[in-house]
């Protein structure tokens, strides 16, 4: 088969197509042929070495994707060949490629009426930021809801589940483009964090209270912003740092308010309570049949273009979503 290959650790221009051995499924693993790929920040940490999870050059990136189950090992019961169905592996990655070999207890079956491209990009950004929202910050419906980089694709996530989830949102970015696209998405109300000064807009927007809950997949200076915007018992999730920036959160801030700062390690979540979080897939896939849940994919491209789509995330061109187009040609242009 047909693989992109991190030969040693650097930038997306240092991955190449190769052919790559495909693997035979051991007990309790399927063989899925690649539909489509998610491309994810993620996967420019792995290619670049940072990521927590990782992986020794060579190997295949990519942690999500969708496809067809063509073969199953031994004692695989709940799946059969010729099923759709998607996944998020952080451990085995390996999803820029035309084949891939994974545990089926982790694979989501895919609604007929839900398109692959669709349903590879949606257990990375939705998983995670339904994780964050419900598990961790449990949301109630009627609660402001601050999301930060809302244009990304956990940001956008957190403001279209949010709104799912009847909160009232907030959406923060630094693009007022990307910010028009976040609002027609759902979002109540966006405020530029270039231009306008973010604490004073969230307390004008709140009457003064603050945010319930805040997601940050930032980091630093909004961190701190957060904090000071955050209303009594409020909730503030740490998801990521694409800032670059690692905050500290101020204990004095905390106790005053009686608010929380909580991390949302989706990925914990997913190595040890895997059957959870596909039926949490499975779940929001429903959603997406039903209507009532449209992930935003902002431009897809050809399985040969691959690269260009790691470096449209990287100089952050892309809102929400992009994908990888494995079997087909069709690309969506932005």
């Amino acid at each position: 088969m047909k693989a992109w290959l991190c030969d040693a650790y650097g930038p997306p221009s240092g991955l190449r197509l190769t052919d790559w051995p495909s693997r035979a499924p051991a007990a309790g693993e399927v063989r899925v042929a690649i539909d489509c790929a998610g491309a994810n920040f993620p996967d420019l940490l792995s290619i670049a070495g940072t990521y927590p999870i990782k992986s020794e050059p060579p190997f295949v990136p990519g942690v999500e994707g969708s496809g067809e189950i063509v073969a199953c090992g031994e004692g695989v019961e709940r799946l059969r060949v010729g099923e759709r169905v998607c996944w998020q592996d952080n451990a085995t990655k390996g999803s820029f490629a035309e084949e891939i070999t994974l545990p089926a207890i982790g694979l989501a079956r895919i609604p007929t009426d839900v398109p692959s491209a669709v349903a590879a990009v949606l257990p990375t950004a939705f998983g995670t930021a339904y994780y964050a929202l419900s598990d961790r910050a449990r949301l109630e419906a009627g609660e402001t809801l601050v999301v930060h980089g809302a244009s990304g694709g956990v940001g956008l996530a957190c403001v279209q589940l949010g709104k799912l989830m009847g909160a009232r949102v907030i959406a923060t970015g630094s693009d007022d483009g990307k910010l028009n696209i976040v609002k027609a998405l759902g979002a109540d109300h966006v405020v530029n964090v270039r231009t306008e000064p973010v604490r004073e807009r969230i307390l004008a927007l709140t009457q003064q209270r603050g945010a319930g809950v805040v997601c940050d997949p930032v980091g630093g200076e909004l961190f701190d912003v957060s904090l000071r915007a955050i209303a009594p018992l409020g909730r503030l999730l740490v998801i990521g740092f694409t800032s670059g920036v690692f905050p500290v959160a101020k204990a004095n801030i905390l106790l005053i308010k009686a608010a929380s700062v909580i991390g949302a390690n989706y990925g914990h979540f997913l190595a040890t309570r895997t059957q959870d979080a596909r039926e949490l897939v499975e779940m929001m896939l429903g959603w997406v049949a039903q209507g009532r849940l449209k992930p935003y994919i902002h431009q897809s491209f050809a399985f040969a273009r691959c690269v260009d789509a790691l470096e449209a995330i990287a100089a952050r061109r892309i809102v929400g979503k992009c994908v990888i187009v494995v079997r087909g040609s069709q690309e969506m242009p932005a």
